[in-house]
């Protein structure tokens, strides 16, 4: 191999070996939303109840609560949402199947115009569909991701979106709660806490979405905030009303 070819390989290699994240999979919105979700819900939660006048150990009863409640809401929420998913498009994949078997011209004649849609030839796309069809499973695949959107065979996993959506509430619901459950009892540290964790979780979200960070935390910050808020304030009219 020439110099001139070995440094050309170099060059390309960091191109040709490049790798996505994975954008499909079944943990990353159920985490970040679980987390976000439990920590503005019992954020708010707190500041309502705080906000009325109640104990501390009352803070800490409802927070508590609301984690174990929301927690076990939103894994199962997730759980089964995924699972209605993945059974809907399982059923339409076996709809697909059966059209394939009792009209398997049709469906290679769809095939092969939807490779002329993409911009190939009468003929190559006829020997581009008679290829793929000689691999049912594969024409079935194409077939199956191009009118579903879906790769019938990378479904996310309930019990992986589940899991994560309870896992990730829990710590987010619990992140408030730590002022009371160390002793401290202090509604403004613990809203502190909050708007320290709602800017930083939005930032990393920023980062992993190549969203500008401080842009991404910052508005996470204000709509927890405003959910904070208006929990508050009628907790505070509703305790200085029973007062």
């Amino acid at each position: 191999m020439s110099d001139f070819e070995q440094h050309r390989r170099r060059a390309l290699m960091p191109w040709a070996s490049h790798r996505h994240r994975d954008v499909s999979g079944g943990w990353l919105r159920p985490t970040v939303f679980g987390a976000v979700d439990g920590l503005v819900t019992n954020a708010s939660l707190i500041a309502g109840v705080g906000g009325g006048g109640v104990s501390a150990h009352t803070i800490v009863l409802t927070g508590l609560a609301g984690l174990a409640a929301g927690a076990f809401s939103m894994g199962t929420g997730e759980y089964v949402s995924v699972t209605n998913q993945n059974e809907l498009v399982q059923a339409e994949v076996a709809v697909e199947r059966e059209m394939h078997r009792r009209f398997p011209e049709q469906e290679h004649a769809e095939l092969t115009e939807r490779f002329v849609s993409y911009g190939a030839d009468d003929e190559t796309a006829r020997r581009m569909a008679e290829a793929i069809s000689r691999d049912p499973e594969r024409a079935l695949w194409l077939h199956a991701r191009d009118e579903l959107g879906v790769d019938p065979n990378d479904l996310p996993s309930p019990l992986l979106a589940g899991g994560a959506s309870l896992a990730a509430f829990s710590v987010g619901a619990l992140w408030p709660l730590l002022p009371y459950l160390l002793g401290f009892g202090s509604l403004p540290l613990a809203i502190g806490l909050t708007a320290v964790a709602l800017l930083a979780g939005g930032m990393a979200v920023g980062r992993l979405t190549g969203r500008p960070m401080v842009k991404a935390g910052i508005r996470q910050l204000l709509l927890g905030a405003l959910a904070v808020a208006v929990t508050y304030g009628i907790g505070h009219l509703i305790g200085a009303a029973a007062t």
